[in-house]
């Protein structure tokens, strides 16, 4: 192609950078601008999308512990009224005042089941022996004693009481047996039947009976350690021995 001659260069000045053709700086420049707008525009939209985004998961987190938190007061609410239908006259009671309401209610039972159960010889969950002497007020001057075990019921148990009891030369007054899910407690109230009943220290005959029940119950141990381990894994042992204010000569 053929150069366009100076004399008629003068035809493109009447158009706008000479439509493209011109040389220099200026055209550059323009160029560069142009681009960089066409870049930010480009660009914007992406902004845009990632903050909807983010907003959108920072509403959806709000909903959720929105919903967590009003789970958790209607869950509340409802365990308040429970405790209200429990206690009687509770309806206008705040929250604070109603838990101590509930709290002194539930001692309150707790005492009324202690005393209830004080006339009952129901067996508890609890390996018991218990030996206590009652007193010294017959006018043959023997003098009574009161013992208890409790503990897994077996057939030969009450043979195996009767033969200590014959040995230790005691004489049945009074007799409670109950048994329940597996469990028996004995009660027994018993005098001495020995001629020198009144010169029997009373401190080591009490000892010797705690001893000989005892050891009936650690036969009966011996027997529940045989069995499968579920089956006891409840088992609890409290062996306590106690002596009224009367055992002291």
């Amino acid at each position: 192609m053929g150069s366009i001659p100076d004399g008629d260069s003068g035809f493109f000045r009447g158009f706008p950078n000479g439509l493209g053709f011109s040389s220099g700086s200026d055209g550059s420049s323009s160029s560069v601008v142009l681009y960089q707008k066409r870049s930010k525009h480009a660009r914007a939209p992406s902004r845009l999308e990632g903050g909807g985004a983010l907003d959108a998961k920072t509403a959806m987190a709000m909903k959720s512990h929105c919903e967590a938190e009003r789970r958790r007061r209607e869950r509340i609410n409802g365990h308040l009224a429970l405790l209200r239908s429990m206690v009687p006259c509770a309806d206008k009671l705040d929250k604070a005042a109603l838990l101590a309401e509930v709290i002194g209610h539930v001692k309150k039972l707790k005492r009324n089941a202690v005393e209830i159960s004080k006339g009952y010889t129901i067996p508890s969950d609890a390996d018991e022996v218990r030996v206590e002497v009652q007193g010294d007020a017959m006018s043959t001057g023997s003098f009574m004693v009161e013992a208890c075990l409790c503990c897994e019921d077996r057939p030969w148990i009450l043979a195996d009481l009767r033969r200590t009891l014959h040995s230790l030369q005691l004489q049945t007054v009074r007799a409670e047996i109950s048994t329940l899910g597996g469990r028996i407690r004995n009660v027994f109230v018993m005098t001495s039947a020995a001629k020198n009943s009144r010169n029997v220290d009373r401190h080591r005959f009490v000892a010797s009976v705690h001893q000989a029940l005892k050891s009936i119950l650690e036969r009966i141990n011996s027997q529940v350690d045989l069995l499968p381990r579920a089956a006891s894994a409840n088992k609890r042992q409290k062996v306590s021995l106690f002596e009224s204010s009367s055992s002291v000569s």
